[in-house]
């Protein structure tokens, strides 16, 4: 005998004779082409609806799972189907291309490892075995499993958010720290050292000496180097705008975005009269030899960031110090402000671009001086001590101590 049912305000959402609440939606067909349904009285812990509201809730959770992709329901979808049809498309529209190119390995490592795998099936189990590998068996270096790790959290996260997980079981394991690990710099000593095997005798030479020196004492992010423009420059009240930053796949394949990694990339920082006057000298031969509407160019179109670090592992080679990366001039030039002239961490956060001091704290709070005797000797006599000579309490407790 078939079953009255009452339609209420909710798509998929019944009443019975009896005025009980309960779904039945289609949740597609199956190989042969038949379509099927899904019908529930209860909730995930097994009780009665107890609202239409709540039922339909449940309802849409069960359609999102069993929704038909490619021939297969989603509760049969595979993790590696999961990260090629919902994820990855999902994070590579998220960030900055540069972002999901680093990261991009790291999905293909954990998609190598979990693909064959029915997203539902995944453990908590299976991740902290997979965690144990990445630390031991794996060869990544700490801060690397850390990255592959996360992408396991966020596309995890991601299946919950669009209802095709009830939970992230990876969370019930711990995270991988990206561990202690100091960057490279260089001093001003070895800045210095770096300087005295430079010249601007050839065009090139003087490119390679600028695109250093700008590198150094700006503490400018890559890109945004790379996008630096002329009119960026106000040589009149010595200032320097970062504005924009440089997406590149080659010389003839770029992108000038107008913005930063972050609202407060959008800066504006104070050049020294030594910069200015560089940059000037830079800005009349490099008209002789192209139009270029880029700062750090020689040929008229942005460098690539290969190209930076070919400059520094040169140079750094030929002085003798540490072989860095362009990021860690921005470090080196942390290092200087702090170290040569003890510059709060306000006035760093702000010239870095740093959406907080806090962010600024987080990466650079082991350059700053922690000695203390400074302070103990602004301590030493600054309270006035004038004791009374007449004991003033009258005590009568603990009778161990007046024995």
């Amino acid at each position: 005998m078939a079953v009255t049912m009452k339609k209420t305000r909710y798509a998929g959402v019944y009443r019975d004779k009896s005025n009980n609440i309960f779904y039945q939606v289609s949740i597609g067909r199956d190989e042969n082409g038949r379509y099927h349904t899904k019908k529930s009285r209860t909730n995930k812990d097994g009780k009665p609806f107890e609202t239409e509201k709540e039922a339909y809730q449940a309802a849409v959770k069960v359609k999102q799972k069993y929704e038909v992709l490619s021939g297969q329901a989603n509760y049969r979808m595979t993790y590696g189907i999961f990260m090629d049809k919902k994820f990855i498309p999902k994070y590579k529209g998220d960030v900055e291309q540069s972002t999901f190119e680093t990261h991009q390995q790291a999905f293909k490592i954990v998609k190598q490892y979990f693909g064959k795998k029915l997203l539902l099936d995944i453990t908590v189990a299976d991740c902290e075995e997979f965690r144990t590998w990445l630390l031991t068996k794996s060869g990544y270096s700490k801060a690397y499993a850390s990255m592959i790790y996360l992408g396991l959290r966020q596309s995890l996260n991601y299946a919950v958010q669009i209802g095709m997980l009830d939970k992230n079981v990876s969370l019930q394991t711990k995270s991988i720290g990206k561990g202690k690990s100091k960057p490279k710099i260089w001093t001003k000593e070895e800045f210095e050292k770096v300087l005295s095997v430079m010249s601007t005798e050839r065009y090139y030479g003087h490119f390679e000496f600028i695109t250093v020196w700008l590198y150094y004492m700006t503490g400018i992010r890559v890109g945004e180097g790379q996008a630096l423009y002329w009119e960026d420059i106000d040589f009149k009240h010595h200032k320097l705008h970062v504005r924009n930053t440089l997406q590149i796949k080659n010389k003839h394949d770029y992108q000038r975005k107008p913005y930063t990694k972050t609202q407060n990339g959008i800066r504006i920082i104070t050049l020294d009269k030594c910069t200015l006057k560089f940059l000037k000298e830079w800005r009349k031969r490099q008209a002789k030899h192209c139009k270029s509407k880029f700062v750090v160019s020689y040929d008229g179109q942005p460098i690539l960031r290969c190209t930076i670090g070919r400059i520094i592992k040169r140079y750094a080679r030929l002085a003798d110090v540490p072989v860095i990366n362009g990021k860690a001039l921005r470090h080196s030039h942390v290092s200087y402000l702090i170290n040569e002239f003890n510059a709060d961490v306000l006035t760093v956060s702000r010239r870095l671009g740093h959406s907080g001091p806090d962010i600024t704290l987080k990466y650079y709070a082991h350059m700053w001086p922690r000695g203390d005797e400074w302070l103990v000797n602004k301590m030493d006599g600054n309270i006035e001590v004038n004791l009374s000579p007449k004991d003033l309490v009258q005590f009568g407790g603990n009778q161990s101590y007046k024995a």
